[in-house]
């Protein structure tokens, strides 16, 4: 690693102020990308704010027909939640399955979406529960917070507060992770809403997790397995690597799509 200062704030405006205090400041959560980065010096910041010790941007509440989840909260804690299982325990399925378990007890969900990895799990799960992501700024739907390969809207002195998911009426996640990392080859959550159904993937595109139009119009007329037949996945723009080329991934995203519908009833 190369020098820099650290800071570690207890409360939400010290840490505004350290990260303003500079330049080349990172803000750190549960530090899983960022550590392994600094090891290998592909970062070189001035300073380091880590938010652990700001404990307001922990917890997770049910408010309205939504369930708000702090940007702290680790994934643990969303795995182990009575009131996130008894809304929407797709949630609860989903943070079980990231990691392992030195992962789900340091990795939250404010760090993973700000990382924006594309085989990251909580993306896909934005994406289909239409969920808002609050900062310190301003409120931004998820459908506008992803830009892209580890790329989002946040500015450099923004920080993510908290995550507020509608509850759905139905809903599910399948993942077909990669063996030694977890992380999804190809992940798919699907909802069904109020406004019609929705339908995201992780892992399998070049530039991220994307929503698929054809399986949402699709399962807004028939949520069932069965309406997803016949409807094929392009595998232009899907990712090929040495886990698993474009095709391969096109096909398991309508074989995890049904296996998600299947779970969500």
């Amino acid at each position: 690693m190369y020098n820099f200062e650290y800071n570690r704030p207890a409360s939400l405006d010290d840490a505004l102020k350290a990260l303003s205090s500079g330049d080349e400041v990172k803000l750190m959560a549960g530090g899983m990308t960022l550590i392994p980065t600094l090891k290998q010096r592909l970062a070189q910041p001035s300073k380091l704010v880590d938010l652990s010790g700001v404990a307001e941007l922990k917890g997770i509440t049910v408010e309205g027909n939504a369930v708000v989840i702090g940007a702290m909260t680790t994934h643990a804690t969303v795995a182990a939640s009575a009131e996130v299982a008894a809304k929407i325990p797709a949630l609860t399925k989903l943070a079980h399955g990231i990691g392992d378990p030195q992962v789900r007890n340091r990795g939250t969900l404010g760090g993973s979406i700000s990382n924006n990895d594309p085989a990251a799990d909580y993306p896909a799960a934005l994406m289909a529960l239409g969920a808002t992501v609050t900062t310190n700024k301003r409120q931004l739907a998820a459908d506008d917070f992803f830009a892209g390969m580890f790329t989002t809207a946040l500015e450099e002195d923004e920080i993510v507060l908290k995550v507020s998911f509608p509850i759905p009426e139905k809903a599910a996640y399948a993942k077909f992770a990669q063996p030694a990392s977890r992380y999804a080859l190809v992940g798919v959550f699907v909802a069904k809403t109020a406004g019609g159904a929705r339908v995201a993937v992780t892992g399998a595109g070049e530039d991220g997790v994307f929503r698929v139009a054809a399986f949402e119009d699709a399962l807004s007329k028939n949520f069932s397995a069965a309406a997803l037949d016949g409807i094929a996945i392009p595998a232009e723009g899907l990712n090929s690597d040495i886990h698993g080329a474009a095709d391969y991934r096109a096909h398991l995203i309508g074989v995890m799509a049904k296996r998600a519908l299947q779970a969500a009833g």
